[in-house]
């Protein structure tokens, strides 16, 4: 039996690794239980449902009363008297088709004609009256299964496509881009049906007479149309070729030369020094900003990303004089940081110890040892696997596995020793983490070739020594954090006293204080502070301010137009512009 719990957590943990990483496939194994494919998020990725929910049913409230719901409201009857055209009922789906969507499609399967067939499918606004057929009132579309006529916002029909009836699959496709919609029947194409429609249309069907029953599919299931995927995959094509053909303005010079400079800055404020010298020879540019300051943030920033949040300040203090201490908010966060570091035990004063199996930090160790056993507490921590925070704690075990490094402490701003010097000689700097080596931007470890790296590894070899200190020395380390605590808390005190302190200030220190709570913090709510990826926002500052301190643009022109894109397509989606569909950021500027 633990045996068996074993295995499954490991599959739990694995089964969220690959789904964080998008390696989940479609088939299921005999350990792990997948969720269900959400097929809507597939078909419309682009579509914010915080903002703009998707149709997913047909609506419990916007409906007539002579209309019935079953089986998760996408079955629907008809149970009114069905004498006359005024029995009429429709229902309509709880949210319209967002704008994001591009091209929208449904499916309504016709359970059972009932005693007429009087069935329309299409679209309405959201002012439509309940107790009549799509396509009859002003800003309503319908097809009709009675006649095969498509009706457009007035009750006189025109001939349109066949008649349909029990066992018929009637679908519904809005294109969002030209603002025409067209119908298909059990599969088959029946051409446009209406031009010019308005924005923010739902789905809705209307039935008349007594025995009509419908069910609907808005994509949850396969389509019997099977070309929808196709036709947005042509649309989304088209879309690219009109962006790259547009016409650059003449007016600031060559595009290309703009394009280069762009990259260019680009390199430059991350650090990619090599890249960067590369680069401007091939382009015949020059970067302003020299090559030994390049690397001396390059140096400082990795040190971040390693969680030496001591060496970083320390290096910071002496390469940028004034620039922490008259940043105090800066300065605030960074030890804020070093304090999380120091609980996970990436930056402590004494030297670790080699880590215990499955350990997670200085507080679970020093825990551990006081109550006589190196072990008892991770098992009594390795039963809820199935969350975000596990994956993170795959991710600081091989970290303090390749971190057996001493930090500095991060008092010491003002120490001027010239052997410490990241501008003495090459042999201390740290090879340029190329982009086309497979840099991961969030700190974690990344691949070149078969071999596995983290950032540690590619800071000073000598210290990369694993160094065997007795556990008492772990204990040390503790009180320590608890000293370097009251330090920080008394930082606090101060920026309250200037009034420099703010909300968000005043909750990432409650965080980080928070963790010393747990035995274990990593299992902790509050153990997502400890993930290496929370690094990066410190990172972010911090190169922004040493940047601006130089007379640099804290942020580069490359970032600043991909914001404004982004910006771009969120204003298209809120104004109904089908166009923003096709358009994803992350395909010409991929996240990892």
């Amino acid at each position: 039996m633990a045996e068996q719990a074993k295995e499954n957590n490991i599959d739990g943990i694995i089964f969220n690794r690959k789904k964080m990483d998008g390696h989940i496939s479609n088939h299921s194994n005999n350990h792990s239980v997948q969720n269900p494919v959400d097929r809507l998020k597939i078909l419309y990725p682009n579509v914010n449902e915080q903002e703009t929910p998707l149709p997913r049913s047909w609506s419990p409230h916007d409906k007539c009363h002579a209309i019935g719901l079953s089986q998760n409201n996408l079955r629907v009857h008809y149970k009114g008297p069905g004498k006359t055209h005024s029995d009429a009922a429709a229902v309509r789906t709880s949210h319209p088709i967002p704008a994001a969507c591009g091209l929208y499609y449904f499916e309504v399967k016709i359970i059972s004609k009932g005693k007429n067939g009087y069935m329309g499918i299409g679209l309405t606004s959201q002012t439509f009256k309940m107790n009549r057929l799509p396509g009859w009132d002003k800003n309503s579309y319908g097809y009709h299964g009675d006649d095969g006529n498509s009706f457009c916002s007035s009750g006189s029909g025109q001939p349109y496509g066949p008649t349909f009836t029990t066992g018929d699959v009637i679908g519904c496709g809005v294109n969002l881009v030209n603002n025409t919609c067209f119908y298909t029947k059990n599969g088959i194409d029946l051409g446009i049906a209406f031009r010019d429609l308005p924005s923010k249309l739902y789905p809705t069907v209307g039935l008349q007479t007594p025995g009509e029953e419908v069910n609907a599919n808005f994509g949850q299931e396969p389509f019997k149309f099977d070309q929808i995927e196709d036709m947005i995959k042509q649309m989304r094509a088209e879309t690219k070729t009109a962006i790259y053909n547009f016409p650059m303005p003449t007016s600031q010079g060559d595009s290309t030369v703009l394009l280069h400079k762009m990259v260019s800055s680009y390199l430059v404020h991350s650090g990619y020094s090599l890249t960067a010298e590369s680069f401007a020879k091939t382009t015949g540019q020059s970067f302003g900003e020299d090559l030994t300051s390049i690397k001396n943030r390059q140096k400082i920033l990795k040190l971040v990303m390693s969680g030496r949040m001591g060496q970083a300040i320390e290096h910071t203090c002496r390469l940028y004089p004034g620039l922490l201490e008259n940043n105090k908010n800066l300065l605030f966060m960074l030890k804020c940081r070093q304090f999380i570091e120091m609980v996970n035990g990436s930056d402590i004063e004494c030297p670790p110890a080699k880590p215990i199996p499955n350990q997670t930090s200085v507080i679970q160790s020093t825990k551990s040892y006081q109550n006589g056993s190196a072990t008892q507490n991770n098992n009594n921590n390795n039963n809820n696997n199935n969350n975000v925070i596990n994956d993170c704690v795959q991710d600081n075990q091989q970290e303090i596995k390749n971190n057996n490094d001493t930090s500095q402490d991060s008092s010491k701003c003002n120490n001027s020793d010239p052997s410490n010097d990241l501008t003495t000689s090459n042999s201390d700097y740290i090879n340029d983490i190329e982009m086309e080596n497979g840099h991961i931007s969030n700190g974690n470890s990344y691949k070149n070739g078969n071999t596995e790296n983290n950032f540690v590894n590619s800071l000073d070899t000598d210290e990369d020594m694993e160094i065997d200190v007795p556990t008492a020395r772990k204990v040390g380390s503790f009180e320590r954090i608890l000293e370097f605590g009251r330090e920080l808390s008394q930082m606090g005190q101060q920026l309250e006293k200037d009034n420099k302190m703010n909300d968000d200030d005043r909750q990432m220190l409650e965080d980080a204080f928070s963790l010393i709570a747990y035995s274990n913090p990593w299992s902790s709510p509050l153990g997502w502070q400890l993930c290496p990826s929370k690094r990066e926002k410190v990172c972010s500052a911090l190169n922004s301010a040493i940047l601006e301190s130089m007379n640099y643009s804290w942020r580069p022109p490359l970032e600043i137009c991909v914001a404004h894109a982004h910006e771009l397509l969120r204003l298209m989606a809120n104004n109904s512009l089908g166009a923003c569909a096709f358009v994803n950021i992350e395909d010409v500027f991929p996240k990892n």
